[in-house]
Protein backbone atom coordinates (compact mmCIF):
# COMPACT_ATOMS: atom_id res chain seq x y z
CA UNK A 1 0.00 0.00 0.00
CA UNK A 2 2.96 2.35 0.35
CA UNK A 3 3.91 1.75 -3.26
CA UNK A 4 0.34 2.91 -3.87
CA UNK A 5 0.60 6.20 -1.76
CA UNK A 6 4.09 7.03 -3.21
CA UNK A 7 2.68 6.40 -6.72
CA UNK A 8 0.01 8.74 -6.14
CA UNK A 9 1.93 11.42 -4.91
CA UNK A 10 4.46 11.20 -8.09
CA UNK A 11 2.28 11.51 -10.47
CA UNK A 12 0.49 14.80 -8.44
CA UNK A 13 -2.42 12.80 -8.10
CA UNK A 14 -5.87 14.78 -7.04
CA UNK A 15 -8.57 12.74 -7.63
CA UNK A 16 -8.97 9.11 -7.24
CA UNK A 17 -12.15 6.62 -9.08
CA UNK A 18 -11.80 3.53 -6.70
CA UNK A 19 -13.33 1.03 -9.38
CA UNK A 20 -14.65 -2.69 -9.61
CA UNK A 21 -16.41 -4.11 -12.45
CA UNK A 22 -20.11 -5.01 -11.64
CA UNK A 23 -22.17 -8.26 -12.89
CA UNK A 24 -22.55 -6.55 -16.51
CA UNK A 25 -18.51 -5.04 -16.61
CA UNK A 26 -19.64 -2.05 -15.98
CA UNK A 27 -17.23 0.29 -13.47
CA UNK A 28 -19.11 1.24 -10.36
CA UNK A 29 -17.29 2.38 -7.03
CA UNK A 30 -16.59 6.06 -5.49
CA UNK A 31 -14.67 8.69 -6.50
CA UNK A 32 -12.46 10.05 -3.76
CA UNK A 33 -10.19 13.27 -3.42
CA UNK A 34 -6.12 12.09 -3.08
CA UNK A 35 -5.92 13.31 0.19
CA UNK A 36 -8.70 11.47 1.90
CA UNK A 37 -7.71 7.97 0.19
CA UNK A 38 -6.09 6.09 2.53
CA UNK A 39 -5.07 2.49 0.40
CA UNK A 40 -4.62 0.62 3.51
CA UNK A 41 -7.68 0.95 5.16
CA UNK A 42 -9.62 0.93 1.21
CA UNK A 43 -13.49 1.99 1.41
CA UNK A 44 -16.92 0.66 1.74
CA UNK A 45 -19.33 0.17 -0.55
CA UNK A 46 -22.68 -1.96 -0.61
CA UNK A 47 -22.51 -5.41 -1.42
CA UNK A 48 -26.02 -5.09 -2.87
CA UNK A 49 -24.38 -3.45 -6.12
CA UNK A 50 -22.34 -6.75 -7.04
CA UNK A 51 -26.58 -7.96 -7.36
CA UNK A 52 -28.28 -5.78 -9.43
CA UNK A 53 -29.34 -6.21 -13.02
CA UNK A 54 -28.24 -4.13 -15.87
CA UNK A 55 -31.52 -2.35 -15.64
CA UNK A 56 -30.52 -1.45 -11.74
CA UNK A 57 -33.08 -3.32 -10.69
CA UNK A 58 -32.51 -6.37 -8.25
CA UNK A 59 -34.02 -10.21 -7.86
CA UNK A 60 -36.73 -10.67 -5.24
CA UNK A 61 -34.57 -12.70 -3.24
CA UNK A 62 -31.64 -10.82 -1.49
CA UNK A 63 -27.95 -12.54 -2.03
CA UNK A 64 -25.78 -10.92 0.30
CA UNK A 65 -25.09 -12.57 3.79
CA UNK A 66 -27.30 -10.22 5.90
CA UNK A 67 -30.19 -7.66 5.24
CA UNK A 68 -28.15 -4.92 2.50
CA UNK A 69 -24.34 -5.28 4.18
CA UNK A 70 -21.22 -3.47 3.48
CA UNK A 71 -18.16 -4.67 1.79
CA UNK A 72 -14.46 -3.72 1.93
CA UNK A 73 -12.90 -2.58 -1.27
CA UNK A 74 -8.97 -3.11 -1.34
CA UNK A 75 -6.36 -1.61 -4.18
CA UNK A 76 -4.64 -3.79 -5.89
CA UNK A 77 -1.47 -2.51 -6.89
CA UNK A 78 -1.11 -4.18 -10.13
CA UNK A 79 -4.43 -2.16 -11.36
CA UNK A 80 -3.03 0.88 -10.54
CA UNK A 81 -3.29 3.54 -13.57
CA UNK A 82 -3.86 7.05 -14.84
CA UNK A 83 -7.09 8.64 -16.63
CA UNK A 84 -5.92 9.78 -19.59
CA UNK A 85 -8.87 12.04 -20.56
CA UNK A 86 -9.44 13.41 -17.03
CA UNK A 87 -8.61 17.31 -17.00
CA UNK A 88 -6.93 16.88 -13.75
CA UNK A 89 -4.50 14.06 -12.95
CA UNK A 90 -6.62 11.14 -11.60
CA UNK A 91 -5.31 7.87 -10.84
CA UNK A 92 -8.07 5.03 -11.26
CA UNK A 93 -7.94 2.00 -9.67
CA UNK A 94 -9.22 -1.58 -9.71
CA UNK A 95 -10.48 -2.50 -6.25
CA UNK A 96 -11.14 -6.12 -4.67
CA UNK A 97 -14.32 -6.68 -2.91
CA UNK A 98 -13.42 -8.26 0.46
CA UNK A 99 -15.78 -8.92 3.62
CA UNK A 100 -14.64 -7.54 6.69
CA UNK A 101 -12.62 -10.88 7.79
CA UNK A 102 -10.86 -10.23 4.87
CA UNK A 103 -12.55 -13.32 2.92
CA UNK A 104 -13.24 -12.48 -0.81
CA UNK A 105 -16.70 -12.06 -1.51
CA UNK A 106 -18.26 -14.49 -3.84
CA UNK A 107 -20.69 -11.98 -5.49
CA UNK A 108 -17.73 -10.13 -7.42
CA UNK A 109 -17.03 -11.17 -10.94
CA UNK A 110 -13.33 -10.35 -10.46
CA UNK A 111 -13.05 -12.72 -7.46
CA UNK A 112 -14.71 -15.56 -9.45
CA UNK A 113 -12.10 -15.33 -12.18
CA UNK A 114 -9.23 -15.11 -9.11
CA UNK A 115 -10.80 -18.32 -7.93
CA UNK A 116 -10.31 -20.53 -11.63
CA UNK A 117 -6.91 -19.05 -11.77
CA UNK A 118 -6.06 -20.74 -8.18
CA UNK A 119 -8.04 -24.19 -9.11
CA UNK A 120 -5.60 -23.99 -12.11
CA UNK A 121 -2.16 -23.47 -9.96
CA UNK A 122 -3.79 -26.42 -7.87
CA UNK A 123 -2.66 -28.45 -10.69
CA UNK A 124 0.31 -27.14 -11.50
CA UNK A 125 -0.86 -25.11 -14.55
CA UNK A 126 -0.99 -21.59 -15.39
CA UNK A 127 -3.79 -20.33 -18.30
CA UNK A 128 -2.67 -17.62 -20.78
CA UNK A 129 -5.61 -16.00 -22.65
CA UNK A 130 -5.55 -13.15 -25.41
CA UNK A 131 -9.13 -11.79 -26.22
CA UNK A 132 -10.66 -9.99 -29.31
CA UNK A 133 -12.55 -7.50 -29.27
CA UNK A 134 -15.69 -6.13 -31.59
CA UNK A 135 -17.80 -3.18 -31.46
CA UNK A 136 -19.62 -1.26 -33.36
CA UNK A 137 -19.09 3.04 -34.15
CA UNK A 138 -22.51 4.49 -34.76
CA UNK A 139 -23.95 7.96 -34.78
CA UNK A 140 -25.57 9.37 -31.25
CA UNK A 141 -29.32 9.10 -31.13
CA UNK A 142 -30.69 9.86 -27.87
CA UNK A 143 -34.22 8.34 -29.09
CA UNK A 144 -33.95 4.32 -28.49
CA UNK A 145 -36.92 3.87 -30.55
CA UNK A 146 -34.16 4.94 -33.50
CA UNK A 147 -32.55 2.16 -35.56
CA UNK A 148 -28.72 3.05 -35.03
CA UNK A 149 -27.03 4.31 -37.76
CA UNK A 150 -22.91 4.64 -38.66
CA UNK A 151 -21.10 7.35 -38.24
CA UNK A 152 -20.04 9.57 -40.48
CA UNK A 153 -16.20 9.70 -41.47
CA UNK A 154 -13.53 12.11 -42.55
CA UNK A 155 -14.89 11.96 -46.31
CA UNK A 156 -18.37 13.29 -44.70
CA UNK A 157 -20.10 10.15 -45.91
CA UNK A 158 -21.61 7.31 -44.09
CA UNK A 159 -19.94 3.56 -45.31
CA UNK A 160 -21.33 1.59 -48.31
CA UNK A 161 -21.64 -1.86 -47.63
CA UNK A 162 -19.23 -3.93 -45.94
CA UNK A 163 -16.18 -3.16 -45.77
CA UNK A 164 -14.09 -6.51 -44.00
CA UNK A 165 -10.58 -5.57 -43.74
CA UNK A 166 -10.51 -2.57 -45.64
CA UNK A 167 -7.46 -0.14 -44.99
CA UNK A 168 -9.01 3.40 -45.88
CA UNK A 169 -12.35 2.17 -43.91
CA UNK A 170 -10.65 2.31 -40.60
CA UNK A 171 -8.91 5.52 -41.94
CA UNK A 172 -12.22 7.07 -42.11
CA UNK A 173 -12.15 7.12 -38.53
CA UNK A 174 -8.13 7.98 -37.97
CA UNK A 175 -9.04 11.01 -34.94
CA UNK A 176 -10.72 9.03 -32.63
CA UNK A 177 -8.19 5.71 -32.98
CA UNK A 178 -5.20 8.01 -32.54
CA UNK A 179 -6.65 8.84 -29.08
CA UNK A 180 -7.76 5.58 -28.59
CA UNK A 181 -4.35 4.27 -29.28
CA UNK A 182 -2.55 7.14 -27.22
CA UNK A 183 -4.47 6.45 -24.01
CA UNK A 184 -4.17 3.15 -24.15
CA UNK A 185 -0.56 3.33 -24.21
CA UNK A 186 -1.00 6.07 -21.12
CA UNK A 187 -2.85 3.15 -19.28
CA UNK A 188 -0.27 0.62 -20.34
CA UNK A 189 -3.30 -1.83 -22.14
CA UNK A 190 -1.19 -4.06 -24.38
CA UNK A 191 -3.07 -3.53 -27.83
CA UNK A 192 -2.04 -5.54 -30.38
CA UNK A 193 -3.64 -5.64 -33.79
CA UNK A 194 -6.64 -2.97 -35.26
CA UNK A 195 -8.93 -4.17 -37.92
CA UNK A 196 -12.20 -3.33 -39.79
CA UNK A 197 -14.96 -6.01 -39.47
CA UNK A 198 -17.63 -7.24 -41.23
CA UNK A 199 -20.50 -4.81 -40.20
CA UNK A 200 -20.70 -1.12 -41.59
CA UNK A 201 -18.09 1.10 -39.02
CA UNK A 202 -17.42 -2.45 -37.18
CA UNK A 203 -14.31 -2.71 -35.88
CA UNK A 204 -12.13 -5.28 -33.87
CA UNK A 205 -8.71 -4.80 -31.64
CA UNK A 206 -6.76 -7.69 -30.27
CA UNK A 207 -5.07 -7.57 -27.11
CA UNK A 208 -1.62 -9.26 -26.48
CA UNK A 209 -1.84 -12.66 -24.42
CA UNK A 210 -0.88 -12.72 -21.19
CA UNK A 211 -2.19 -14.08 -17.26
CA UNK A 212 -6.03 -13.84 -16.94
CA UNK A 213 -7.05 -11.40 -14.36
CA UNK A 214 -4.71 -8.91 -16.20
CA UNK A 215 -6.29 -9.37 -19.41
CA UNK A 216 -10.12 -9.04 -17.59
CA UNK A 217 -8.84 -6.01 -16.55
CA UNK A 218 -7.47 -4.52 -19.64
CA UNK A 219 -11.08 -5.53 -21.14
CA UNK A 220 -12.32 -3.76 -18.78
CA UNK A 221 -10.40 -0.54 -18.99
CA UNK A 222 -10.23 -0.73 -22.77
CA UNK A 223 -14.20 -0.63 -23.01
CA UNK A 224 -14.63 2.27 -20.99
CA UNK A 225 -11.59 4.05 -23.14
CA UNK A 226 -12.99 3.55 -26.09
CA UNK A 227 -17.11 4.84 -24.96
CA UNK A 228 -15.44 7.97 -24.06
CA UNK A 229 -13.09 8.30 -26.87
CA UNK A 230 -16.37 8.24 -29.41
CA UNK A 231 -18.27 10.42 -27.36
CA UNK A 232 -15.80 12.69 -27.45
CA UNK A 233 -15.61 12.82 -31.31
CA UNK A 234 -19.27 13.11 -31.52
CA UNK A 235 -20.31 9.47 -31.88
CA UNK A 236 -20.97 6.53 -29.91
CA UNK A 237 -19.25 2.98 -29.43
CA UNK A 238 -21.33 0.20 -28.40
CA UNK A 239 -21.24 -3.34 -27.26
CA UNK A 240 -23.77 -4.98 -27.67
CA UNK A 241 -23.91 -8.17 -29.15
CA UNK A 242 -26.41 -7.28 -32.22
CA UNK A 243 -26.81 -3.95 -32.54
CA UNK A 244 -28.25 -3.48 -36.01
CA UNK A 245 -30.60 -5.21 -37.93
CA UNK A 246 -29.25 -6.97 -41.27
CA UNK A 247 -25.26 -6.05 -39.49
CA UNK A 248 -23.28 -9.41 -38.38
CA UNK A 249 -22.98 -9.09 -34.17
CA UNK A 250 -19.76 -8.67 -31.98
CA UNK A 251 -17.86 -11.36 -30.53
CA UNK A 252 -15.14 -11.38 -27.58
CA UNK A 253 -13.42 -14.10 -28.86
CA UNK A 254 -10.94 -15.80 -26.12
CA UNK A 255 -7.53 -17.88 -27.11
CA UNK A 256 -6.69 -20.05 -24.62
CA UNK A 257 -3.34 -21.85 -24.30
CA UNK A 258 -2.03 -23.66 -20.78
CA UNK A 259 1.75 -23.54 -19.47
CA UNK A 260 3.30 -25.98 -17.21
CA UNK A 261 4.47 -24.65 -14.66
CA UNK A 262 6.77 -26.93 -13.71
CA UNK A 263 8.19 -27.29 -17.29
CA UNK A 264 7.60 -23.76 -18.52
CA UNK A 265 6.07 -25.78 -21.67
CA UNK A 266 3.07 -25.29 -23.47
CA UNK A 267 0.22 -28.23 -21.85
CA UNK A 268 -1.13 -28.65 -24.50
CA UNK A 269 2.04 -29.69 -26.85
CA UNK A 270 3.73 -33.11 -26.30
CA UNK A 271 7.90 -32.58 -26.64
CA UNK A 272 8.15 -34.05 -29.75
CA UNK A 273 5.30 -30.72 -30.86
CA UNK A 274 2.36 -33.39 -31.37
CA UNK A 275 -1.09 -32.07 -29.36
CA UNK A 276 -1.06 -33.76 -25.77
CA UNK A 277 -3.87 -35.38 -24.02
CA UNK A 278 -4.28 -32.12 -22.30
CA UNK A 279 -5.34 -30.06 -25.11
CA UNK A 280 -7.85 -32.95 -26.43
CA UNK A 281 -9.32 -32.97 -23.00
CA UNK A 282 -9.73 -29.06 -22.80
CA UNK A 283 -11.92 -28.75 -25.86
CA UNK A 284 -13.99 -32.15 -24.45
CA UNK A 285 -14.49 -29.98 -21.37
CA UNK A 286 -15.83 -26.75 -23.53
CA UNK A 287 -17.93 -29.02 -25.96
CA UNK A 288 -19.75 -30.42 -23.09
CA UNK A 289 -20.11 -27.34 -20.51
CA UNK A 290 -19.86 -24.42 -22.81
CA UNK A 291 -23.90 -24.98 -23.29
CA UNK A 292 -24.41 -24.80 -19.47
CA UNK A 293 -22.13 -22.03 -19.14
CA UNK A 294 -24.29 -20.04 -22.35
CA UNK A 295 -25.41 -17.16 -19.55
CA UNK A 296 -21.79 -15.65 -19.07
CA UNK A 297 -21.10 -15.93 -22.87
CA UNK A 298 -24.67 -14.36 -23.86
CA UNK A 299 -25.66 -12.35 -20.84
CA UNK A 300 -28.93 -10.96 -22.56
CA UNK A 301 -31.65 -11.16 -24.65
CA UNK A 302 -30.25 -9.35 -27.15
CA UNK A 303 -27.09 -12.05 -26.99
CA UNK A 304 -29.00 -14.63 -29.13
CA UNK A 305 -29.46 -12.57 -31.97
CA UNK A 306 -25.67 -13.10 -32.58
CA UNK A 307 -25.77 -16.73 -32.62
CA UNK A 308 -27.39 -17.63 -35.86
CA UNK A 309 -26.14 -19.16 -39.37
CA UNK A 310 -23.70 -17.94 -41.40
CA UNK A 311 -23.27 -14.56 -39.74
CA UNK A 312 -19.60 -15.61 -38.51
CA UNK A 313 -20.77 -16.99 -34.99
CA UNK A 314 -21.21 -20.18 -33.82
CA UNK A 315 -24.23 -22.38 -33.60
CA UNK A 316 -23.03 -25.41 -32.34
CA UNK A 317 -19.09 -26.42 -30.73
CA UNK A 318 -17.90 -28.44 -33.07
CA UNK A 319 -14.17 -27.87 -32.95
CA UNK A 320 -11.72 -27.56 -36.75
CA UNK A 321 -8.40 -26.46 -37.24
CA UNK A 322 -8.62 -23.08 -38.66
CA UNK A 323 -12.10 -23.72 -39.60
CA UNK A 324 -14.24 -20.50 -38.69
CA UNK A 325 -17.51 -21.83 -38.61
CA UNK A 326 -17.09 -23.64 -35.85
CA UNK A 327 -17.52 -22.39 -32.26
CA UNK A 328 -14.08 -23.87 -30.96
CA UNK A 329 -11.32 -23.06 -33.62
CA UNK A 330 -7.62 -24.12 -33.52
CA UNK A 331 -5.56 -21.72 -35.33
CA UNK A 332 -2.58 -22.53 -37.14
CA UNK A 333 0.21 -22.17 -35.05
CA UNK A 334 3.48 -24.21 -33.80
CA UNK A 335 3.39 -26.23 -30.68
CA UNK A 336 4.67 -23.77 -28.70
CA UNK A 337 1.69 -21.72 -29.31
CA UNK A 338 -0.93 -24.12 -29.81
CA UNK A 339 -4.22 -22.90 -28.84
CA UNK A 340 -7.90 -22.90 -28.65
CA UNK A 341 -10.32 -20.26 -29.45
CA UNK A 342 -13.43 -20.25 -28.13
CA UNK A 343 -15.69 -18.27 -30.68
CA UNK A 344 -18.67 -18.11 -28.27
CA UNK A 345 -18.91 -15.19 -26.22
CA UNK A 346 -20.35 -11.69 -27.25
CA UNK A 347 -18.88 -8.40 -26.86
CA UNK A 348 -22.01 -7.54 -24.16
CA UNK A 349 -20.68 -10.15 -21.66
CA UNK A 350 -18.36 -9.17 -18.78
CA UNK A 351 -14.97 -10.20 -19.50
CA UNK A 352 -14.08 -11.82 -15.96
CA UNK A 353 -17.03 -14.22 -16.60
CA UNK A 354 -16.29 -15.08 -19.82
CA UNK A 355 -12.56 -15.85 -19.16
CA UNK A 356 -13.21 -17.72 -16.10
CA UNK A 357 -16.27 -19.65 -17.25
CA UNK A 358 -14.33 -20.83 -20.44
CA UNK A 359 -11.21 -22.00 -18.45
CA UNK A 360 -13.35 -23.60 -15.85
CA UNK A 361 -15.09 -25.79 -18.95
CA UNK A 362 -11.26 -26.56 -19.96
CA UNK A 363 -10.53 -27.31 -16.39
CA UNK A 364 -13.18 -30.00 -15.56
CA UNK A 365 -12.44 -31.74 -19.28
CA UNK A 366 -8.77 -32.10 -18.04
CA UNK A 367 -9.87 -33.39 -14.89
CA UNK A 368 -12.15 -35.69 -15.90
CA UNK A 369 -10.12 -36.35 -18.93
CA UNK A 370 -12.87 -35.84 -21.75
CA UNK A 371 -12.65 -36.91 -25.08
CA UNK A 372 -13.81 -34.29 -27.73
CA UNK A 373 -15.73 -35.08 -31.29
CA UNK A 374 -13.41 -35.78 -34.56
CA UNK A 375 -12.33 -32.13 -35.86
CA UNK A 376 -14.95 -30.60 -38.49
CA UNK A 377 -13.05 -29.71 -41.89
CA UNK A 378 -16.49 -28.85 -43.54
CA UNK A 379 -19.55 -25.90 -42.35
CA UNK A 380 -20.60 -26.23 -38.73
CA UNK A 381 -23.46 -24.68 -40.00
CA UNK A 382 -24.88 -27.55 -42.03
CA UNK A 383 -24.76 -29.22 -38.32
CA UNK A 384 -27.56 -29.30 -35.95
CA UNK A 385 -28.10 -26.21 -34.00
CA UNK A 386 -26.70 -27.45 -30.42
CA UNK A 387 -27.05 -23.97 -28.13
CA UNK A 388 -30.00 -22.81 -25.86
CA UNK A 389 -32.00 -20.47 -28.15
CA UNK A 390 -33.08 -18.00 -25.26
CA UNK A 391 -31.99 -16.65 -22.05
CA UNK A 392 -34.40 -18.15 -20.05
CA UNK A 393 -33.84 -21.39 -21.46
CA UNK A 394 -30.20 -21.19 -21.00
CA UNK A 395 -30.49 -19.81 -17.19
CA UNK A 396 -32.40 -23.13 -16.49
CA UNK A 397 -29.64 -25.25 -18.15
CA UNK A 398 -26.74 -23.59 -15.79
CA UNK A 399 -28.88 -24.20 -12.61
CA UNK A 400 -28.88 -27.58 -13.36
CA UNK A 401 -25.06 -27.69 -13.62
CA UNK A 402 -23.63 -29.18 -10.90
CA UNK A 403 -20.12 -29.28 -11.92
CA UNK A 404 -19.50 -26.05 -12.86
CA UNK A 405 -21.30 -24.61 -9.93
CA UNK A 406 -19.18 -26.07 -7.69
CA UNK A 407 -16.14 -24.63 -9.19
CA UNK A 408 -17.14 -21.29 -10.45
CA UNK A 409 -19.13 -21.01 -6.71
CA UNK A 410 -22.73 -22.42 -5.95
CA UNK A 411 -23.31 -19.09 -4.57
CA UNK A 412 -22.77 -16.97 -7.20
CA UNK A 413 -24.20 -19.46 -10.08
CA UNK A 414 -27.16 -19.31 -7.68
CA UNK A 415 -27.12 -15.32 -7.45
CA UNK A 416 -26.18 -14.72 -11.11
CA UNK A 417 -29.35 -16.92 -12.47
CA UNK A 418 -31.96 -15.01 -10.51
CA UNK A 419 -29.92 -11.72 -11.69
CA UNK A 420 -30.73 -13.10 -15.44
CA UNK A 421 -34.27 -14.29 -14.97
CA UNK A 422 -35.15 -10.61 -13.48
CA UNK A 423 -33.71 -9.70 -16.77
CA UNK A 424 -35.54 -11.67 -18.55
CA UNK A 425 -39.11 -11.11 -16.88
CA UNK A 426 -38.68 -7.08 -17.51
CA UNK A 427 -38.09 -7.52 -21.09
CA UNK A 428 -40.93 -9.85 -21.30
CA UNK A 429 -43.18 -6.97 -20.21
CA UNK A 430 -42.16 -5.20 -22.92
CA UNK A 431 -44.20 -4.98 -26.33
CA UNK A 432 -41.88 -4.38 -29.65
CA UNK A 433 -42.69 -2.51 -32.78
CA UNK A 434 -42.54 -5.71 -34.52
CA UNK A 435 -46.19 -7.34 -32.58
CA UNK A 436 -47.69 -3.95 -32.98
CA UNK A 437 -47.05 -3.43 -36.84
CA UNK A 438 -48.12 -6.86 -37.37
CA UNK A 439 -50.23 -8.52 -34.62
CA UNK A 440 -52.18 -5.39 -33.87
CA UNK A 441 -54.76 -5.26 -36.59
CA UNK A 442 -53.85 -8.72 -38.18
CA UNK A 443 -54.93 -11.38 -35.77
Amino acid sequence: MAAIDAWLDQHRITEVECLIPDMAGQARGKIVPRHKYRPAEGLRLPMAVLAMTVTGAYPEEDFTPVADPDMRLLPDPSALRLVPWAKEPTAQIIHDCVRFDGTPVELSPRNVLKRIVAEYARDGLQPIVAPEIEFYLVQIEPDEDIPLKPPVGRTQRTEAGMQSFSIDAVNEYDDIFDVIYDWCEAQGLQLDTLIHEMGTAQMEVNLDHGEPLALADQVFLFKRTVREAAIRHGMYATFMAKPMQGQPGSAMHLHQSIVDLHTGRNAFSNPDGSPSEAFFHFIGGLQTYLPAALPFFAPYINSYRRLSRHTAAPINLSWGYDNRTCGLRVPNAGPEARRVENRLAGVDANPYLVIAASLACGLLGMRQRLQPTEPLSGSAYDQPHQLPRHLDDAVERLMRCEPLAELIGADFVRAYGAIKAAEYAEYFDVISPWERRYLLLNV
